[in-house]
């Protein structure tokens, strides 16, 4: 058997450990472990299943709304307007990816990044994309940043007193932020680009190849449903880690249920589980374009007809960059770094998702981002 890089040599030791023991003893026990594992995976799955956790979190007022998408304003929460952010606050448009529900950022009421920051004197304001209809089905990414996102921002002006807001883009909505900001930089303040990629072919390229080999077979059902399917995405989000799924239910068959932790993991599972489709041209451009072309790197990404340049920004730009990050490597977000003028980097010791909900989220990076933004917004006024 070929083994994959240092296999081979952990197989010839295994190998030579079973060496004169009884066969037919090794495979019983095998059996034994993997019927164990087996069982310990489905009770963890039934715990996930039964735990009575639902999220009960009251979105915010919604300041703007067009189609799907709304604007959702958590400078207008009691616990902000305590705190004097409200309408007085340093604004935030912050922009999630078009993939994953935006309220990641609003997980629980203990971990909401968005909430922690309206407490402390911020005007975050959320833009929900929604589930895409019948209108949104026919977007490409320049429908969203050209169109929608920049009437988001249009709305934010016309009610901020004329003060520029920050804008704030996580993962995929991290290029979405960029594009608007390079588009409409005098009405901006500063410009957070949270674990961004832009060099799609840095660690993983053979990955990033393999996304965008799934177009050509997916091309039929994007023509007739107008949409990616959620489960598709989720495969392809899988595939990062395989056994990914294997790991943290076994580990939360092991909690107690009615722990905090317990509580965190079904919050953070049911957000995962809770995806939306992906417009079938955004589809195209994402897996053709930034996977495999990786055109975002090579220049060749563009909106509204117009390419993506980084290196025209002067904005005061913050790109937090976590280096536990498995779905956005690390070297992928620092390209873009790299070449955006002047820019300051926050490199937490944490993962894509952790970097926002995770344990030491508030210590690593909610505490710095939010000394950074009234720093920025401070300047600006």
């Amino acid at each position: 058997m070929t083994w994959k890089g240092d296999l081979a040599g952990r197989a010839e030791a295994l190998r030579q450990s079973l060496d004169g023991r009884d066969p037919a003893a090794v495979a019983a026990a095998v059996e034994r472990e993997v019927t164990g594992r087996m069982a310990a995976l489905a009770a963890g799955l039934e715990a996930y299943r039964h735990h009575p956790y639902r999220r009960d979190l009251a979105d915010p007022p919604v300041l703007w709304q067009e189609g799907a998408c709304r604007l959702l304003d958590y400078g207008a929460l009691p616990e902000a307007e305590g705190a004097g952010a409200g309408a007085d606050g340093p604004a935030v448009l912050v922009v999630p990816s078009l993939i994953n529900r935006a309220y990641v950022l609003d997980i629980t009421a203990e971990r909401s990044f968005l909430r922690w920051l309206a407490r402390r004197g911020v005007r975050p304001l959320l833009m929900d994309w929604g589930r895409p209809g019948a209108e949104e089905r026919g977007f490409t990414l320049t429908d969203y940043v050209a169109g929608r996102l920049e009437r988001a921002l249009d709305a934010l002006r016309a009610d901020a007193q004329d003060r520029p807001p920050l804008v704030m883009g996580y993962c995929m909505g991290g290029l979405l932020a960029l594009g608007l900001a390079l588009r409409r930089q005098p009405d901006l303040a500063g410009l957070v680009l949270l674990a961004t990629p832009w060099d799609f072919h840095a660690e993983n390229a053979p990955h990033s190849r393999m996304a965008a080999a799934a177009l050509p077979l997916v091309a039929p059902l994007l023509e007739v449903a107008g949409e990616m399917p959620v489960d598709l995405l989720q495969t392809l989000f899988a595939s990062l880690d395989p056994h990914l799924v294997v790991r943290k239910f076994l580990a939360f068959g092991r909690l107690d249920p009615d722990s905090p932790k317990a509580r965190d993991f079904v919050a953070l599972e049911d957000w995962l589980n809770d995806g939306v489709p992906l417009a079938a041209p955004v589809a195209r451009e994402c897996l053709g374009q930034w996977y495999g072309e990786n055109a975002t790197a090579a220049g060749r990404w563009r909106l509204a007809g117009s390419v993506v340049d980084p290196k025209r920004l002067e904005l005061p730009t913050l790109c937090v960059i976590p280096a536990q990050d498995r779905i956005v490597p690390p070297a992928s977000a620092a390209a873009l770094a790299e070449v955006i003028p002047g820019v300051e980097r926050l490199c937490p010791e944490a993962g894509h998702i952790g970097m926002v909900v995770g344990a030491r989220a508030e210590k690593e990076v909610w505490r710095p981002l939010l000394t950074w933004i009234k720093a920025r917004a401070a300047r600006a006024g």
